[in-house]
């Protein structure tokens, strides 16, 4: 895959111009004393442009080549951890002219005029060997942001694997929810077969009966009849590429009356979303498009009082579903949103305000080879129902009658592809019928 690495360094040297590009890899960081480390993850950043997950190196990219500084643990290395590579293998593996220790990097001759990034883990090392606090260099990271943006062939191929285990992995949630007393023992079936295929969590999973709670990281919750269990994991291969996939079912396998109700209105917005996925349309309008099917369906359920298309102009939707349809996905779960709303906001767009918008991660026309997820949902959070905003236009005793509807999310990743869109995870099942099909 070397080829797939230097074409996107030759693109990125490209982009910048004469000015040297220098990326960190980032370093281990101690859980509670140094021996004790967090599993180690390059920074998103040089794992695309490098190839490897490597630690404690630095990537030097110009229009020249590629040279990468990187120092040879010592001997004892070997006993805790096997052995190494040596220097001159790794930059032949990724095609960089030379492999120095990273002492030599204070010798580099365009140091002074080089663009970075931070890196929160090595922020130290970054200001000692630059001088100063390295900031974020805007021109840098519209580079990278045009570079990531949509996924090569070779990207697309492991998101497709990703997609895989991550299916896999939904299915044995699934299968093992009726056999299982509590939230961990489902999240145990779960990412035991992400594990088994040598893959990690793209991201802290998601498994719980609070569905109301967006990203709930609490697993001890009993599994009660009449619960609906909200399962959000994906799988991170070795390569990094992530998958995001939500599911919400019953945990005794069949839908109460009111579940079917709430949970068929929110698949219908998100297969109206999807629908609209193509090159050329913004996804704010893909958005919309989810909210417009939702309130409709609580209108014509009698649980929003209104016109649907007045309630969503008045960010009256925003009382059950608060977020994004989505977000951009690649390297990580939120794909480059470590550069803030470059990636997820077209040039000149900034982030509104209004109820209905401002949590939206992506707000750009779409791109053939663009992945994004597309999750709307419907959630009854008391704090955002006190609003007063929302008063007037809910119907208090018909929302009385979902008290087992907290939450409902229903999310795939979606490749846009030249003529429409690729639902990645689309054998993951998801209808009722077929949900009550696999939990019986």
């Amino acid at each position: 895959m070397l080829g797939v690495w230097q074409a996107r360094r030759h693109k990125l040297a490209q982009l910048v111009g004469d000015s040297p590009v220098l990326l960190w890899s980032g370093a281990r960081q101690p859980r509670n004393f140094p021996a004790n480390t967090y599993p180690f993850r390059a920074s998103s950043h040089f794992l695309y442009f490098a190839g490897l997950s490597l630690e404690n190196a630095v990537l030097a990219i110009e229009p020249g080549g590629t040279i990468l500084f990187w120092d040879e643990p010592p001997p004892s290395y070997a006993l805790w951890h096997g052995d190494s590579p040596q220097g001159e293998a790794l930059a032949a593996c990724l095609g960089a002219a030379a492999c120095y220790p990273k002492s030599k990097l204070k010798e580099y001759p365009s140091l002074n005029r080089a663009l970075t990034i931070p890196v929160p883990s090595v922020l130290g090392e970054q200001r000692e060997i630059l001088g100063t606090v390295p900031q974020l260099d805007p021109r840098l990271a519209l580079a990278i942001v045009e570079c990531r943006l949509t996924q090569d062939e070779w990207a697309l191929q492991e998101m497709r694997r990703s997609a895989k285990v991550t299916m896999a992995a939904h299915l044995a949630g699934m299968e093992a929810t009726p056999r299982s007393q509590t939230c961990a023992q489902v999240r145990g079936a779960i990412e035991g077969v992400i594990i088994a295929h040598d893959c990690t969590t793209a991201y802290n999973s998601i498994v719980t009966t609070q569905g109301q709670v967006l990203h709930s990281e609490t697993y001890s919750h009993p599994l009660n009849p009449g619960d609906l269990l909200l399962v959000d994991v994906g799988a991170e291969v070795p390569s990094g590429w992530a998958t995001d996939v939500t599911r919400t079912y019953p945990v005794t396998g069949k839908f109460s009356p009111s579940q079917k109700a709430i949970y068929e209105i929110v698949l219908q917005a998100q297969l109206a979303a999807i629908a609209m996925i193509r090159p050329g349309v913004e996804y704010q309008d893909v958005h919309l498009q989810a909210c417009h099917v939702l309130t409709e369906g609580l209108v014509d359920l009698g649980i929003l009082r209104g016109n649907p298309a007045d309630l969503v102009a008045e960010h009256i939707h925003s009382a059950f579903f608060p977020h994004g349809v989505g977000h951009l996905l690649g390297l990580d779960v939120h794909d480059m949103e470590d550069l803030g709303d470059l990636a997820g906001y077209a040039p000149g767009r900034t982030r509104s305000t209004a109820p209905g918008l401002k949590y939206l991660r992506l707000h750009r026309p779409l791109q053939a080879g663009m992945v994004v997820t597309i999750e709307p949902g419907f959630y009854q959070v008391p704090s955002i129902l006190s609003d007063p905003l929302y008063q007037p236009f809910i119907n208090w005793e018909k929302l009385e009658e979902l008290r087992d509807v907290q939450g409902i999310r229903i999310e795939d990743d979606v490749l846009v592809t030249p003529t429409g869109g690729e639902v990645l995870t689309q054998a993951l099942p998801k209808t009722i019928a077929d949900l009550e099909a696999v939990l019986v």
